[in-house]
């Protein structure tokens, strides 16, 4: 009881603070209401609430950093804001940015941005008769989408090209894999396969980083926002597609490697028809495969934080027990019996 009334104490002082910083861009009249917190949300925090004004209100999304690793994959709230403002003026279906929060307003870092109706949860989007239209939608619109964001000029988000995975994404992973000194066998195989395996280097793209089923807002009518930037970096095409179509992300629908929705070859045929580059199946399994290490290391990073008491939460406990599952995966993918 005593946890739960510390975290309604720190919330009630961040409304607080929010309402402040919100008179300060939109005057004394502006105000606060309607606030809740999102439930699901692995590595920041996001907070749902209405601005009231005078002329009407409007229903915003506050993000703030709530994990912070020398070992974080995770670029900066600053930086993910910066890349919410150059993908909404290429017209990617992401949320509105609203403004980034500063220092006078004495809340942690992070930005508001504005609320997109819809629904996220992937078992809903999987299953609800009410989404039947969007999921045949989904693998044809994922193409779309991912043309036009690969063919954003990575210049307009040069400073991408510090972030660590777009260096070499494979050393990132091991680099963070061995931070957690948890050790798997099997990832040492797939580690070592992925090492004599890499892909020759082609030009590279602007990425996502984490674009998947639970990471999209999706209506009836299909994918209304990507959410989530903050994995995205400099590499290969081919990176976005092995990660939306990891079996993790199917849900149980493993026939549809498409984020469980829909099939390969309408996916990548939209994402040529508009513009895409040539698709290399062999690179997107090796991607796939990788994802693997990555989605196992993303689990060590969540079981660590609870075990060290950062942020105790059963989810998160039970990420540990999920690295030997991915592990599985990884070693079954390898051996051409998953695709």
């Amino acid at each position: 009881m005593a946890e739960v009334s510390e975290q309604q104490a720190e919330l009630a002082d961040s409304v607080a603070k929010l309402q402040l910083a919100l008179k300060r861009r939109y005057g004394e009249a502006a105000r606060v209401e309607n606030v809740s917190i999102a439930t699901l949300g692995a590595s920041n925090r996001t907070l749902l609430f209405d601005l009231v004004e005078p002329v009407g209100q409007r229903r915003l999304v506050l993000r703030q950093e709530t994990v912070k690793s020398e070992v974080s994959p995770f670029i900066s709230p600053h930086d993910q804001f910066e890349i919410l403002n150059v993908v909404y003026r290429h017209c990617v279906p992401v949320p509105e940015p609203i403004f980034e929060l500063e220092l006078e307003d004495d809340l942690d870092v992070g930005y508001v941005m504005a609320c997109v109706e819809g629904e996220t949860l992937p078992k809903t989007l999987l299953n609800a008769p009410e989404f039947a239209v969007a999921r045949q939608r989904f693998a044809a619109q994922t193409g779309e989408i991912f043309a036009k964001l690969h063919a954003i000029d990575p210049r307009e988000v040069a400073f991408l090209e510090k972030v660590v995975d777009s260096v070499d994404p494979l050393a990132a992973q091991i680099s963070r894999y061995d931070a957690y000194c948890e050790y798997h066998p099997g990832l040492d195989v797939g580690i070592r396969w992925l090492e004599n395996n890499r892909p020759k280097e082609k030009p590279r793209v602007f990425v996502h980083g984490d674009y998947r089923n639970g990471n999209v807002i999706l209506s009836p009518d299909g994918i209304e926002a990507v959410l989530d930037w903050e994995c995205a970096h400099i590499g290969s095409a081919m990176e976005d597609f092995g990660w939306v179509c990891l079996r993790a992300w199917r849900f149980g629908n493993i026939n549809q490697p498409v984020g469980g929705f829909g099939p390969r070859d309408e996916f990548y045929q939209a994402y040529t028809s508009n513009g895409g580059q040539a698709i290399d199946e062999d690179e997107i399994r090796w991607w796939e495969i990788f994802g693997s290490l990555r989605w196992a290391v993303l689990n060590m990073m969540q079981a660590d934080g609870h075990i060290r008491g950062v942020r105790r939460s059963l989810p998160f406990a039970c990420c540990g027990r999920n690295t030997s599952m991915i592990e599985y995966d990884m070693l079954m993918t390898i051996d051409g019996q998953f695709s």
